[in-house]
């Protein structure tokens, strides 16, 4: 095997929601950054909630 190929392990990396929620996991990344979670998704919450980070239906409706 060689030595120094591998990416640095970060054990308590963040996934940081657009919520405000933090979720702690391990990943390669220190820190990433999501719009939806499992605390803000609609399938998960049960309540419909349109979420447009892209302002695509207002473009749509002028």
């Amino acid at each position: 095997m060689k030595a120094d190929i591998h990416p640095k392990y970060h054990p308590e990396a963040k996934i940081i929601c657009a919520c405000k929620n933090e979720i702690t996991v391990g990943s390669t990344v220190p820190e990433t950054h999501v719009e939806l979670c499992s605390s803000c998704h609609p399938f998960y919450t049960g309540k419909q909630k349109l979420i447009d980070s892209a302002r695509r239906v207002e473009k749509f409706e002028e």
